[in-house]
């Protein structure tokens, strides 16, 4: 199943939430996300696109629908 284009939410080591669109993947789990929310326990900021080092990534999660 493909899911770049597909909101998704991605959880880094630190305990931060992105939420986001899903622009490219790659093999070292690097991530670029469009239309991006960032999440302590509440929402932070908003961007409109964002990079995230795989490095960083503790997991992947495909949302229902964007929250």
């Amino acid at each position: 199943m493909m899911i770049i284009g597909r909101p998704v939410v991605v959880k880094l080591n630190s305990g931060v939430d992105y939420r986001g669109v899903l622009a490219c993947v790659d093999g070292s789990k690097n991530i670029t996300l469009e239309q991006t929310d960032e999440y302590v326990d509440v929402k932070l900021n908003e961007y409109g696109g964002a990079f995230i080092r795989g490095n960083n990534v503790l997991y992947i999660s495909t949302q229902k629908q964007r929250m």
